[in-house]
């Protein structure tokens, strides 16, 4: 495996992409190799793996372990400098409620997307 983590995610879904785009401009340590699942080689991609990512979020981390949907995020995110703050979202059971908001963020990507998309561009 490679030395980085890869973040595998829809590369059909604008919120999808504009997330991935956010955490691209927050590696800095060049952690994460980010790609759509669509384009991803394999290694690290699977059918298996590829059938769960139309689903949702993957990262596979450098030691082969793959976490999904919420763990991903926080993942993610104490990697890219979260702080203290994501440890605890970690375990049960506001591991729990971060899994069940994933589920209602990616069920509803489009109502989301239209959300956070007028707010940036009334930002910029």
């Amino acid at each position: 495996m490679s030395e980085r983590h890869w973040l595998l995610f829809d590369g059909d879904c604008g919120m999808c992409r504009r997330s991935a785009a956010w955490v691209r401009r927050r590696d800095r340590q060049r952690r994460f190799e980010i790609v759509p699942y669509q384009s991803a080689p394999s290694p690290p991609m699977t059918p298996t793996l590829a059938a769960a990512c139309e689903k949702a979020v993957h990262v596979v981390r450098s030691d082969g372990t793959i976490l999904r949907a919420g763990r991903a995020c926080l993942f993610v995110l104490e990697q890219t400098g979260g702080g203290r703050w994501i440890r605890p979202l970690s375990a049960p059971p506001l591991l729990w409620l971060v899994e069940l908001g994933y589920r209602i963020v990616a069920r509803n990507r489009p109502l989301f997307s239209r959300f956070l998309f007028r707010r940036e561009e009334m930002e910029g």
